[in-house]
């Protein structure tokens, strides 16, 4: 069965171009277009399609409006499509609710579209597997308060959560939700191309009690603090000398991706060992499976969301089928686990200052 697209754009020239792109594929169909957000907003409610694309800047309403008010009254899975090479606009369209965004190659009018033809039509064909209703939800479901639990844990531990679809939703839950004083850094591999990283953790900080920051080359690895992968880099981690610290690498992507939660994990495992914390979010694919695994083989503990908040349910499930996790959690019980896991030794008692594990 073909996924069913509504194309939405202000430009005739630029529907017609995302129209032929997207049904050079054959199991693709465009069953209509709309020329902004108030045609979108009837259409989608008319139609009932599988799948949006839609622009963002556009006369009476804006894509963002739009979007607001299509998973508001018709939930449907939309993957922005814009010109404006504007991060916190991206993110913001994530956090209202679209499933993913893709850039037009060269701004606004782009008559060379075709260059992100793979791109789009992957986008487009994996959306319908998306749980848009889980996906409203969870954006109005208001994240745990900062909680306010005192450590004391001797040695060096480190959380490691990798994240895809639905991620940064799930990743504000979470950071929203850890203590200030966490005796443990959180390194973050969220899939996002160049340059919205930064905006992305810069948005994170802003509405978490720990410190957060987009992941810099050489930055020391300290508790309380985040670090978000940038995009097209790997986060590895480094001892050098007596501290732990921060590596990006241009090395190839591994399962088509950089940055990699895998890499990451590997490296967190190779270096904190049973200091390790290792956590997978929705998302699609399997990335991650393999880190979680490292981490387990080396003493850490695992974490994967469960089926009932994913967004998607690809990433957990695979590293669920992997054997390597330890507990499979609803999103709103993981910050909860992760301080549990940072206030008892491994034996189930409470570390006290000077106590050994």
């Amino acid at each position: 069965m073909k996924v069913q697209v509504l194309v939405v754009d202000d430009s005739a020239l630029m529907r017609k171009l995302i129209c032929e792109l997207l049904e050079s594929d054959p199991n693709i169909e465009v069953v209509d277009t709309a020329r902004d957000g108030y045609e979108a907003v009837e259409k989608v409610a008319k139609l009932h399609p599988d799948v949006v694309t839609m622009d963002v800047q556009m006369p009476r309403m804006s894509g963002l409006e739009a979007l607001s008010h299509i998973m508001s009254q018709c939930p449907t899975p939309v993957i922005i499509l814009t010109g404006l090479n504007n991060p916190q606009l991206a993110i913001e369209a994530l956090e209202r609710g679209a499933v993913d965004f893709v850039l037009k190659p060269s701004g606004t009018i782009s008559m060379d579209i075709y260059k992100i033809r793979q791109e789009l039509i992957q986008k487009v064909k994996l959306a319908p597997l998306v749980n848009i209703r889980k996906m409203v939800q969870r954006g109005i479901t208001p994240p745990l308060p900062p909680l306010k639990t005192p450590f004391r844990i001797p040695g060096k531990r480190v959380v490691v959560i990798g994240a895809s679809t639905g991620g940064p939703r799930a990743l504000n839950h979470c950071l929203s939700s850890l203590p200030s004083h966490l005796p443990a850094a959180v390194l973050v591999v969220q899939h996002m191309p160049p340059g919205f990283t930064r905006s992305f953790a810069e948005r994170l900080n802003r509405r978490s009690p720990l410190e957060v920051k987009e992941a810099e080359e050489g930055d020391v690895i300290l508790p309380g603090r985040a670090y978000v992968a940038p995009g097209d880099y790997h986060m590895v981690v480094e001892k050098r000398g007596n501290q732990e610290v921060i590596h990006l690498d241009k090395s190839p992507p591994v399962k088509g991706l950089r940055p990699s939660a895998d890499v990451t994990m590997r490296s967190v495992a190779e270096v904190f060992g049973a200091g390790s914390i290792g956590v997978i979010l929705t998302g699609m694919g399997s990335d991650g499976a393999d880190g979680l695994k490292a981490i387990k083989e080396r003493g850490g503990i695992t974490i994967a969301q469960d089926r009932s908040t994913s967004i998607i349910y690809g990433m957990p499930r695979a590293a669920v089928r992997s054997g390597c996790v330890d507990k499979v959690l609803p999103l709103g019980e993981i910050p909860k686990e992760i301080v549990r896991l940072l206030t008892y030794t491994r034996s189930g008692v409470k570390n006290r200052a000077g106590n050994k594990n």
